[in-house]
């Protein structure tokens, strides 16, 4: 490494540290294994990368032969009021499929966007929920969509790593379509526009994929290298210029391409699988032995499920690059999140605009909660930590936890499923630090109005300045929490 490169690097880092929109990743496609990472798990803005997840659900029309590369696709009036960057389509208008696929990849067109979701779902709305399952199901766990094309709003978020897990699962499902990403120039009506990923055809092997960018995002980029044998997905987002992202983009590159493992795959595909619902699995026994499962009596809150039901399905910090799959291709992790995906989609339906989206899930939270006639998990002044503890009864085959009298507990969600619960703790227990330490985690399932939900609760804590300290600090990683008395 030259003098030059060396303090290129170091400057970069710093600056990055600094961004706090920043977040990076490199992925091995062909073994699943993360080369580099920072802050990959934090939600993010995808602005246009959100056309990423369009065209993914485009491809599979073309894959099922609902359309073809010749179908006309209808504009709607909606659909051409969308401000750019857009191609001005005209209401009434028609485009090829074809030339859709091209406007995303080359021009990320907001306007072809909503034309391709208007034709596929109906409406973007609808289609923006289809985008979200799909998302599910291919374990980007993390990731929500209200618009086609990623134009700005305050509930459509994700991470690094979905993207990456995107960008791969394109390369993956589509070999015949995924050629479009890296399309260099677009003509249309007369005009020839530039592929908005600069990089194309100036870093060896880099066949695509997107680019991305609103004031709130910074800018993104996702980038699929295949160079001697090797194949990396790599993912910038918050760059503070077009300019320093593709550098940032290009290092990325250079470092971590030779890291990756040349020859056969040995990283499962990522495609979508989600089971049939007779086939969802039953909640099985714990799956660390400090863990205890108990059954309640209704009290408490099920409001909360639809605050934690983004946080309940969260991947540990460490997940693989790709669920793995069973044998006989049932897939225990996309039963989880087809469990989650009703309650998720109750929780992404707040109507607030410019709210911050964990915000926006408290207040949709605490608006069930009062619809159910119970407590909210927060109030306007932070965490209701004055809701009695409901008494617990043993269900056969659980063991009670051990709550002290007089000491605390605190819970960090509902989720519609026990292994969703599970999951929520681990990472909790992993990113929590000192302060659960000495906590036990625990689940607690509860009906209300038909719903089962499963309440993922630590004990341990001697008194209510102990669990309040526990859940200020978890509330700094973006972690839900009450604490309660035993």
């Amino acid at each position: 490494m030259t003098i030059a490169v060396a303090v290129f690097l170091v400057a970069f880092a710093g600056s990055a540290s600094a961004n706090e929109k920043y977040a990076g990743l490199v992925m091995d496609a062909k073994t699943g294994r993360i080369l580099y990472e920072d802050r990959a798990d934090e939600l993010r803005y995808p602005a246009s990368l959100t056309k990423m997840m369009t065209l993914y659900l485009l491809f599979e029309e073309l894959d099922s032969g609902r359309l073809s590369l010749n179908s006309q696709l209808k504009v709607s009036k909606e659909a051409a009021s969308r401000p750019p960057s857009k191609l001005g389509l005209r209401p009434g208008q028609t485009i090829r499929v074809e030339d859709a696929i091209k406007a995303l990849c080359v021009k990320s067109a907001n306007d072809v966007a909503v034309v391709v979701a208007e034709n596929i779902s109906g409406s973007e709305a609808a289609f923006a929920r289809k985008m979200t399952s799909k998302a599910h199901s291919l374990g980007m766990i993390s990731t929500t969509f209200r618009t086609a094309n990623g134009l700005p709003n305050s509930e459509q978020m994700t991470t690094a790593h979905d993207m990456a897990r995107l960008g791969l699962a394109l390369h993956d499902r589509f070999p015949r379509y995924f050629k479009y990403f890296g399309t260099r120039t677009f003509t249309w009506k007369g005009r020839t526009y530039r592929n908005t990923n600069h990089l194309l055809g100036k870093v060896n092997g880099m066949n695509g994929i997107k680019t991305g960018y609103t004031r709130a995002s910074g800018f993104n980029l996702v980038t699929s290298v295949e160079r001697d044998g090797r194949h990396i997905i790599a993912v910038v987002m918050g760059g503070r210029s077009g300019a320093s992202r593709n550098s940032h983009m290009v290092d990325l590159i250079h470092r971590y391409l030779d890291d990756a493992k040349p020859g056969l795959r040995t990283a499962p595909m990522v495609v979508a699988h989600v089971p049939e619902p007779s086939r969802l699995p039953h909640a099985r026994p714990a799956l660390a032995p400090t863990m205890a499962f108990a059954s309640a009596a209704p009290g408490i809150s099920s409001g909360d499920s639809a605050q934690a039901a983004i946080l309940a399905v969260s991947a540990p910090a460490d997940r693989p690059a790709a669920p793995r799959q069973l044998a006989s291709g049932y897939d225990p992790i996309a039963a989880r999140i087809e469990e989650a995906t009703e309650v998720a989609r109750l929780a992404y339906a707040s109507d607030a605009a410019g709210e911050d989206p964990i915000a926006a899930l408290t207040r949709m939270a605490d608006r069930r909660a009062a619809a159910l006639g119970e407590p909210a998990l927060h109030t306007a002044e932070g965490a209701a930590d004055e809701e009695p503890l409901v008494s617990v009864r043993t269900r056969k085959g659980y063991s009670e936890p051990r709550l002290a009298p007089g000491g605390w507990h605190i819970q960090i969600g509902a989720t519609p499923s026990e292994e969703g619960a599970r999951t929520l703790l681990d990472k909790a227990k992993r990113n929590g630090g000192t302060v659960l330490a000495s906590a036990t985690p625990f689940t607690q399932p509860v009906e209300k109005s038909g719903e089962t939900l499963y309440r993922a609760r630590f004990a341990g804590f001697s008194g209510k300045n102990e669990a309040r300290a526990a859940c200020a600090s978890l509330k700094r990683k973006s972690f839900s929490c009450l604490a309660l008395p035993n």
